[in-house]
């Protein structure tokens, strides 16, 4: 199969730092077609050689193990080319389309690695210069839009010259080997599926937390927020992934349905349940890794008195009769204690105790998404008997707990597929599985967007100390349910 990529924004951040390495992977391990071209566009003059050349030198930041060497990078260098585009010119374009009619791939891929503000403008000028053929697939970048209705505009111009086919709209998550298995551990095993209900789990905690700060994203973030940077596109399709019921098949409109419907199960934001369930806060100076960080209005690009928030704590629930009345809680948030995702699934203890524990044990499941990457079944186990030692007979044994660890990256090693990696490969060969439908999206907007109204006039995010977990407020919240957080615990 031939196929030719093109990258827009072929010289900017996205691309050197996980495209071109993903693609490098693919090409190392034989799985990316060899009848291809991937194209960079940018405004930069450079020439086809000189693209060569700056992606060579952007793989010497690539971690040792992914790094080519000499002689493999000039093999995928040999894929590689360069259009020097200016995306408000129609003429350009023009250049675009002369360049593939001289191969007639089996397959076009456009990947919009731009600012959002530009999507529109791309597609459509992609359709004028008559590329939104059949063979033709667009991938869209995240955010797509601001809010329900910036997306909405989006998705009403994109669809008016593809075919929602056609339309491959990119969270990296869902690429993630470990968010894979979650998929395969529910649908493709019989040993969770009946316990998978109100009945057994008492709740639900999902964690996104990142130790770093906004980097030097900081006048993109301040634009952005937690909110939407995280828990619109990433936390709510693990909401997704855990919540939904059993797809009829294995086909991405029959998966998409049942991901839509656990998003219009989620209950709807009040007044009330924003100042209860709700929690936004934003750090300020504190320790990581043992050295002071700068708190968040003190980062390069961020506005002195912004009130972005860099950290959310939600409390919710997917009201339906699988759910109804389990607690759902996520939290995400930057410069937080340490580097950590993970859903915890946390089971209702025994109806009948006959055994002693310790008052925290729990059964639990936990789903590793980075930076370890597996299962962990936490159970109780006997411990030694001491009641004939101790003259307590009545007592009963003690338990204590203990866990099954599977860590998938020892059990698959080299086997194993980057998330990028991944999504790409599913792109050029039109896989939609693990990409986001228009309807999902709007979904997703539609229920983050009473926060977003509410903190648009709520005074400023709570503070936190860079290197914690948080504000308290986070642990008040869930306190009252009387659960806790997995590092409270």
């Amino acid at each position: 199969m031939s196929f030719d990529l093109v990258l827009f924004g072929g010289t900017g951040d996205l691309a050197w730092r996980k495209l071109m390495p993903a693609l490098f992977q693919a090409f190392r391990h034989g799985s990316l077609p060899e009848d291809g071209r991937i194209i960079g566009v940018a405004r930069d003059d450079l020439s086809d050689d000189g693209y060569r050349e700056l992606i060579q030198s952007r793989f010497e930041a690539v971690e040792g193990a992914k790094r080519p060497t000499p002689e493999e990078f000039k093999k995928f260098a040999s894929m590689l080319y360069f259009l020097r585009m200016d995306l408000s010119k129609a003429e350009d374009y023009a250049k675009l389309a002369d360049l593939l009619k001289t191969r007639d791939a089996t397959t076009v891929v456009m990947y919009l690695a731009t600012a959002p503000a530009l999507f529109t403008q791309v597609v459509e000028q992609i359709a004028a210069a008559g590329l939104n053929g059949p063979q033709t697939r667009v991938v869209l970048e995240k955010p797509l839009g601001h809010d329900l209705a910036s997306n909405r505009a989006i998705n009403k111009a994109v669809c008016k010259v593809l075919d929602e086919h056609q339309v491959f709209r990119i969270d990296h998550y869902l690429g993630k080997p470990s968010v894979q298995n979650l998929f395969a551990m529910r649908f493709g095993n019989a040993l969770f599926e009946p316990i998978w209900r109100r009945e057994h789990i008492a709740n639900i905690q999902i964690t996104i937390a990142e130790d770093l700060g906004v980097e030097k994203r900081g006048a993109f973030y301040d634009q952005t927020g937690a909110l939407r940077d995280m828990v619109q596109n990433h936390a709510l399709q693990l909401v997704c992934a855990i919540g939904m019921e059993p797809p009829i098949n294995a086909h991405a409109d029959a998966i998409r349905d049942e991901k839509l419907k656990v998003l219009r199960a989620l209950k709807p934001w009040t007044a009330e349940s924003i100042g209860l369930h709700a929690i936004r806060g934003q750090y300020t100076s504190g320790t990581a890794y043992g050295e002071r960080v700068p708190g968040y209005r003190d980062e390069p690009g961020v506005d002195p008195e912004s009130r972005t928030e860099t950290f959310v704590a939600l409390r919710t629930e997917i009201a339906n009769w699988r759910w109804a009345g389990v607690p759902l809680y996520i939290r995400t948030g930057k410069r937080l204690a340490s580097r950590d995702a993970r859903i915890e699934v946390n089971f209702r203890p025994t109806p009948h105790a006959i055994f002693r524990a310790p008052p925290s044990a729990v059964n639990k499941l936990v789903i590793n998404l980075q930076p370890k990457d597996g299962l962990e079944l936490h159970m109780l186990a006997q411990a030694q008997d001491n009641r004939q030692r101790n003259g307590n007979r009545r007592a009963g044994p003690q338990l204590a707990p203990v866990q099954l660890d599977l860590d998938f990256d020892k059990r698959f090693g080299a086997e194993r597929v980057g998330a990028y990696e991944r999504l790409l490969l599913d792109v050029i060969d039109g896989r939609l599985n693990l990409f986001v439908r228009s309807d999902e999206q709007e979904e997703a907007w539609r229920w983050v967007e009473p926060l977003i109204d509410s903190w648009a006039s709520d005074g400023v995010p709570r503070p936190y100390a860079a290197g914690t977990w948080g504000p308290s407020a986070s642990s008040a919240m869930i306190a009252r349910d009387g659960f806790a957080w997995s590092e409270e615990q």
